[in-house]
């Protein structure tokens, strides 16, 4: 049996990773390795193992235990030869005769499934719904489950006549003690399958692709997670089924970007607008809406614009838009735009002289303030 790997080496981290570090790797592995996105041979069992390390690492107790003990950890009692409790080692000790019980297989519930799913800037503003297509284990449609063929039932196991344990009694100086181990014949069940199902070949389930509508609240950002309870693979022995996770992914935009609920947006304007003031047209995501830029708006200049942001994901109301004003130096002027801007300067009390006019130890003397 290949031996489990280091937690942060699957994850590629260091063992002092930050929370965010550990995030940020489960994420990029995530989707590197999506069964989804990764049809190569492994790609399945390497997700698993990438989920398995995530769940263990970013949980502070379970990583706090597993940097202490790895993945086994000691006993708090140590290990004693079998015994099952205090009792048992009492008993033998002294004389008498012990036996310990074995618990016959249990329900187990199904495994948790991860999906990733993209939206845009806008899907992510307002919610949607989405149709997302998963494979997960379901009960057999054939034996329903069962494991064998519909004429041909389980039987009762003959070794254990259907307890699901086998009793082994042992004699040592200390006394006799009777142990109850499982069945190796049925493996616990107390069943044995004459005619596997030739549908599932005995397993009870069979892997089927499902289309599942999910619904995307308002106000959702990147990162944030959806759970489907009962999504997820089917149980064992009759447990539950396990939930479907869904992690969103949300585009950037080209122009807005998000802080918390509200939404930034850089307003370019020329030089005139900025000094004289003007009304301008600024997108929303519900809309265009004017706004009046006063006289003599700086450079980076801030305006809000209220309730047209994100909603809130958890409550009423909604965000606002931030409008940041950012004044555009021209590149390229004509010679009439020139004259206009060295006028503008000599106006303003700066006389300018064109850098192309001048040679270079000019330039230099200007730019130290040693002008003749």
């Amino acid at each position: 049996m290949t031996a489990k790997r280091d937690y942060y080496e699957v994850l590629g981290v260091d063992r002092n990773a930050t929370p965010e570090e550990i995030k940020k790797a489960f994420r990029r592995l995530a989707l590197k390795y999506h069964p989804d996105r990764n049809q190569e041979s492994g790609s399945e069992e390497r997700f698993k193992e990438i989920n398995e390390a995530y769940e263990v690492l970013s949980d502070p107790e379970k990583r706090a235990n597993y940097d202490r003990f790895g993945h086994g950890g000691p006993s708090p009692f140590g290990d004693f030869g079998g015994f099952g409790s205090w009792g048992e080692i009492f008993d033998a000790f002294f004389g008498g005769t012990t036996t310990t019980r074995v618990r016959r297989t249990a329900p187990q519930r199904g495994d948790d499934l991860r999906y990733i799913l993209e939206l845009t800037f806008e899907e992510a503003v307002f919610g949607c719904e989405k149709d997302v297509t998963i494979a997960r284990w379901e009960s057999c449609s054939r034996c329903r489950g069962v494991g064998s063929e519909p004429d041909n039932p389980p039987v009762k196991c003959p070794r254990c006549n259907g307890s699901g344990g086998v009793r082994r009694t042992q004699r040592s100086i200390f006394g006799q003690y009777v142990n109850v181990t499982p069945c190796d014949y049925c493996r616990g069940e107390g069943r044995i399958i004459m005619t596997p199902c030739h549908q599932c070949q005995g397993q009870g389930k069979e892997r089927k692709p499902r289309t599942i509508r999910v619904q995307i609240p308002a106000g959702v950002d990147d990162g944030s997670q959806v759970r489907l309870s009962g999504e997820g693979d089917m149980g064992i022995l009759g447990g539950g089924p396990g939930n479907l996770y869904i992690t969103l992914r949300v585009s950037e935009h080209e122009f807005w970007k998000r802080q918390n609920n509200n939404i930034l947006y850089d307003l370019p304007v020329n030089f005139a607008q900025a000094a004289l003031g003007d009304e301008v047209e600024v997108p929303t995501v519900y809309g265009k809406v004017p706004l009046k830029i006063p006289a003599g708006t700086q450079t980076g200049a801030m305006f809000r614009l209220k309730e047209k942001g994100v909603p809130h994901l958890r409550g009423t109301g909604r965000g606002d838009q931030l409008v940041r004003v950012l004044v555009v130096t021209p590149q390229h002027l004509d010679e009439e735009q020139k004259k206009l801007f060295q006028e503008l300067a000599r106006s303003l009390g700066k006389a300018v002289t064109h850098q192309e006019a001048k040679g270079f130890f000019e330039r230099f003397k200007s730019a130290f303030g040693n002008n003749p």
